[in-house]
This record gives C-alpha cells, sequence and structure tokens, in this order.
C-alpha cells in the first residue's frame, strides 16, 4: 500500500461525507419546496435568495438551541444513540460506485471508495445497524411515547427487511456477481427494471419503510406518540436522527439506482467518464422527488396494516419475484422474467382488492 493510495482514500472518504452532510442539507430545502408546490401553499422564501439558506439557518438554529437530558434517562446510552443512527447512513455508500475510471494530474482514479466482492452484502448489513440507535434512543429517554416508538421501529423492521433482502437477489442473479461495480457492468445495454420491474418496486417500497418515509412513518407518529422515538430529543442530538433519515434517502435511492437503473451509466458515459457522477446524481433526484411526492399524497397507514402489508403482500411477492427470476435464467429467456412476475402482482393485487372490499362489507353491513 503506498501512502498515495492511503490519501485517494482518505480524500474520497471526506468527499463521500461532505456530499452527503451537504445533500442532506438542501434535501431538506428540496422537500419543502416541492411539498409546498403540491399543496398549493408557499414554502420556504425568507432566509437568502429564494429560500436558499434555509439550511444554515436551521444549521445555526439547532446548534445553539438548549439540549435538555431527561434525569431519570440512561444518559450514556441517550447520548450515543443519535451517533449510533447517523454513523450507518454516513459509510453505507463506501462500496458504491459512481463512476468508472477518470484520469486526474495523470493518475487513473478509480470514482469509487472500494470494490467489495460482497458489496449487497455490506450494504444489508450496515443498513440494519441504524435500528439499533433508533431502539436504544426510545428504551433510554424512559419515556413511554419514545419506547413505544422503539418497539414499532424494531417489530416494523422485521416486517420489510425480508423482503428488502429478497429484492436483492433479482439483480445478484442476473449479474451473477455480488460487486455493484459488476451489477452496474451487468445492465448494459438495458438497465436491470426492465428485467425486475416488481422487484424494483418491492425494493422501493421497502426503503420507504427503511428510513421511515411516509407513509410507513410509524415510529414517528406525532400524532399518536408525540414524536416518537426522539420525543426527549433536542438541539444537535435531535439534529442527528433529522440527518440520519435523509442521508439514508440519498442513500437508498442511489441504491436503486445502482442496482436497477444502470448506477452511473447512461448516454456518453463511456466517452466521458466525468459524467458518469452527474447521471447518477441525476436519477437520485428523480428517486428522490418520488419519495416526496409519496409523503405529500399518502396518508399514514394503521401499524397493523403496515405488519399485515409486509408479511402477507410484500414478503411473498418478494419470494415469487425470486423464482421466476431464477426460471427465466434457467430457461435462458429473460423477457419471462417481467411478464411472469408482473401477473403474479396483478393477481396479488387483485386478490387483496377482493379481501378489502369483503373487510369492507363486514364491518358496514
Amino acid at each position: 500500500m503506498t501512502t498515495g493510495s492511503v490519501w485517494e482514500w482518505i480524500i474520497k472518504s471526506v468527499v463521500i461525507v461532505f456530499g452527503l452532510l451537504t445533500g442532506f442539507a438542501y434535501l431538506t430545502l428540496l422537500e419543502r419546496k416541492v411539498l409546498a408546490k403540491i399543496q398549493v401553499r408557499i414554502g420556504p422564501n425568507r432566509a437568502g435568495p429564494m429560500g436558499l439558506f434555509q439550511p444554515l439557518a436551521d444549521a445555526i438554529k439547532l446548534i445553539f438551541k438548549e439540549e435538555i437530558i431527561p434525569s431519570r434517562a440512561d444518559k450514556i446510552i441517550f447520548v450515543l444513540a443519535p451517533i449510533i443512527t447517523v454513523i450507518p447512513a454516513l459509510i453505507i455508500l463506501g462500496v458504491l460506485p459512481f463512476g468508472g475510471i477518470i484520469t486526474l494530474f495523470g493518475r487513473q482514479i478509480s470514482l469509487s471508495l472500494a470494490d467489495l466482492n460482497v458489496g449487497v452484502l455490506y450494504i444489508t448489513a450496515i443498513a440494519s445497524i441504524s435500528i439499533y440507535g433508533i431502539v436504544l434512543a426510545g428504551w433510554s429517554s424512559n419515556n413511554k411515547y419514545a419506547m413505544l416508538g422503539g418497539i414499532r421501529s424494531s417489530a416494523q423492521m422485521i416486517s420489510y427487511e425480508l423482503a428488502l433482502g429478497l429484492s436483492f437477489i433479482g439483480p445478484i442473479l442476473l449479474s451473477g456477481s455480488m460487486s455493484l461495480h459488476d451489477i452496474v457492468a451487468a445492465q448494459k445495454p438495458l438497465w436491470f427494471v426492465v428485467y425486475q420491474p416488481v422487484g424494483a418496486l418491492i425494493f422501493w417500497i421497502a426503503t420507504l419503510a427503511e428510513v421511515n418515509r411516509a407513509p410507513f412513518d410509524m415510529p414517528e407518529a406525532e400524532q399518536e406518540l408525540t414524536a416518537g422515538y426522539h420525543t426527549e430529543y433536542s438541539g444537535m442530538k435531535f439534529a442527528l436522527f433529522f440527518m440520519a433519515e435523509y442521508i439514508k434517502m440519498i442513500a437508498v435511492s442511489a441504491i436503486a439506482a445502482t442496482l436497477f437503473f444502470g448506477g452511473y451509466r447512461f448516454v456518453l458515459e463511456d466517452q466521458y467518464p466525468i459524467l458518469g457522477p452527474v447521471w447518477l446524481l441525476g436519477k437520485v433526484i428523480v428517486l428522490l422527488f418520488g419519495m416526496i411526492w409519496v409523503r405529500a399524497t399518502l396518508p399514514r397507514i394503521r401499524y397493523d396494516r403496515l405488519m399485515a402489508f409486509g408479511w402477507k403482500f410484500l414478503f411473498p411477492l418478494a419470494l415469487a419475484n425470486v423464482f421466476f427470476t431464477a426460471i427465466g435464467i434457467v430457461l435462458e429467456k429473460l423477457w419471462l422474467i417481467p411478464l411472469l412476475t408482473i401477473a403474479v402482482f396483478l393477481g396479488a393485487v387483485v386478490m387483496v382488492g377482493i379481501s378489502e372490499t369483503r373487510r369492507w362489507r363486514s364491518h358496514v353491513f
């Protein structure tokens, strides 16, 4: 290992962390602007031109806000919980390829931090760690509402993590590798979303629950839990939970773009490798807009309905997707995969519709 390679890793790490922190700040502004447009109201427009300094104003407010630790709280765990939550969000993109290889200052530089041959396994492992921070935050607060939020988060994770893990298997089977670099390379000329439309949908729905976004934000349900697991947090400790949620939004969007939408690959990327990060950023922004749109449109579903949705709909559908993907690969007829999986998906939707209609009629009549 040379000194140059060590400095290259350090610089890449700093760039990734700085990019995520900057993205978190302005994603909050983007969300508030988009929500305002969708809901026909005025968003932030006071701090700076077009409200562009609003994230800076929010940061200054949180830095100087008084931090209170409840007298009966477990103080050590109470302080550590936000850190445990935010660190996985910052390191999860360490194996993600942001582009190909570029030449800079006479040196060839790979636009990724690390190329693990088990990159997908690394992502699934890291993504599950932050749940400990949420559960510990609820428990250490010595607050019943916070504790309920933490318990909800752990039960919710069990419901969607199985479907989320199975949604990774489609791209792995199609590429024959768990390396994200190989998965991106295998998506030429067709993105995997063409063969895995249902897998991509399952992944996207499960990641909404992963980042506690509406309509799956039960751990934070303010109408029921007065803010949930972070009820007792204020100042920068609350900001860390806030930061973890929005950074994970960026991270899961980047992972979705890599697994199903070609990653950094798009037009002219082979001739101009510097375009790779630009295309990836564009895909991430589109997926983030989808997350914000869902929040603006759909109400929070009931907690027990989320559990039933995860176990009775998403999980069987994810298993069927893996099964038909394997059949298509064995028969060497990949065009069968989307046809079969979409047919199963539509059949499942019809069955759920019939079941819900019967349930509604039984309650009404």
